[in-house]
């Protein structure tokens, strides 16, 4: 017998509101512009959706793939969850064109003086470790939550920071004029519907009667469309798709760089949400069953490529056992980011001890400076940050692939 056809996801609708701007700019057009067609998401805290068969099958595969993943990811300890979590943040930032190169990523993540892009990643990476972190803690993905880690995000924003951790109490809008949402390409809900919609979408986001990518890739879509904060949406909306994966158990001690297989198909990415608007969601479920599955697989790889660098450091520099040297390097997979007092603490030795440990990793190519300075040097393992480099660009290959080869 054929199933019965499922319930249609709804669509969002829209409504008419009067538009005055606060402060005067842009053309004549917008200064004069009185109202705005605002979107109004539905309320999906009980609909329904069935993945096309195809689809539902891959999601399958990847949820397999993700199981495998986590289970080797959990085996290296704290190691691989902050490196993961940085890849992830990483490709998040690079969707929303935020760009800076590996050293200065480096340094902001030491504590060093590095330039706002960098800044903004690691402030990412810091918000995405914040909100998997609570919910891990409690399995639930509170409200007061996504406040704090986009207050983490944004707290250091030079233009944004008097927002952070806050709901948002004006109209916003995405595309167009940068002075009013005049040719807009979508107008978020009006601002006094926003808790509302948080509230409702954390009730879907809760539920255990929804496939789990399906549930995450659908809760991340709905967020984009409520658009809560004044900046920082995307970033702690794809933040959303991790926690859901740890809510239900998919993904335990390290999340999954799936942003990695979007910022490869990023354009189709935004189109997906543009559909889910218009009360299809399955696009946007397949982009991210792909995703999921993609950077799965090569987190395996990854896992086990790191787990076996000090073994080669070794080889290369022959050190004893026991010797302060050999700490150093069993050390820097788990810690690739070094200054001499961390030498200091991780190894026991002296100050002037850790110079010459740190001398000789460096002869060895095992160990970078990025700072460039005489005071306050961060030195970095090339082979692990080399192999951060990697996981992304095979996760964007395998995304480039026909989706059958994904």
């Amino acid at each position: 017998m054929t199933p019965p056809p499922a319930t249609p996801w709804p669509r969002h609708e829209s409504v008419l509101r009067p538009w005055r701007q606060k402060f005067r700019g842009g053309t004549r057009e917008d200064r004069t512009l009185t109202e705005v067609a605002a979107s109004i998401p539905p309320l999906i805290a009980t609909a329904e959706f069935t993945a096309p068969a195809a689809v539902t099958l891959k999601a399958e595969v990847a949820m397999l793939a993700i199981g495998r993943a986590s289970a080797v990811l959990g085996t290296r300890g704290a190691t691989l969850s902050r490196l993961m979590i940085r890849t992830e943040a990483v490709a998040s930032s690079k969707i929303e064109r935020i760009t800076a190169t590996s050293d200065d990523l480096v340094r902001a993540a030491a504590g060093s003086k590095s330039n706002a892009s960098a800044t903004s990643m690691h402030a990412a990476a810091q918000a995405l470790h914040q909100l998997v972190t609570a919910t891990r803690s409690t399995g639930q993905i509170a409200l007061d939550d996504l406040l704090r880690a986009h207050r983490e995000l944004m707290l250091d924003d030079a233009q944004e920071s008097m927002y952070a951790g806050q709901i948002r109490d004006m109209q916003n809008w995405i595309g167009g004029s940068d002075h009013s949402p005049r040719n807009a390409l979508y107008v978020p809900p009006p601002p006094e519907t926003v808790t509302e919609l948080l509230h409702d979408l954390l009730t879907y986001a809760h539920r255990d009667d929804v496939p789990a990518l399906t549930q995450a890739a659908i809760a991340h879509a709905q967020f984009e469309s409520i658009h809560p904060f004044a900046d920082g949406n995307g970033r702690i909306g794809r933040a959303l798709v991790s926690a859901c994966l740890m809510r239900r158990g998919l993904t335990h001690d390290a999340v999954l760089p799936l942003a990695s297989g979007i910022l490869a198909r990023r354009e189709e990415y935004f189109a997906c949400l543009g559909t889910y608007r218009r009360g299809d969601p399955e696009p946007v479920v397949h982009l991210f069953v792909e995703s999921a599955h993609a950077a799965a697989l090569e987190c395996e790889v990854t896992a086990h490529r790191i787990h076996g660098l000090p073994a080669a450091w070794k080889a290369g520099l022959n050190p004893s056992a026991r010797t302060a040297l050999a700490a150093l390097l069993d050390n820097l997979a788990e810690q690739p980011i070094v200054t001499y007092d961390a030498v200091v603490n991780t190894t026991g030795v002296t100050r002037s001890q850790a110079y010459a440990l740190i001398a000789q990793a460096e002869s060895a190519e095992i160990l970078r400076e990025v700072t460039g300075r005489k005071r306050d040097r961060v030195w970095v393992a090339t082979d692990v940050l080399a192999e951060l480099d990697d996981l992304e660009a095979r996760i964007r290959e395998r995304m480039t692939k026909a989706p059958d080869q994904t």
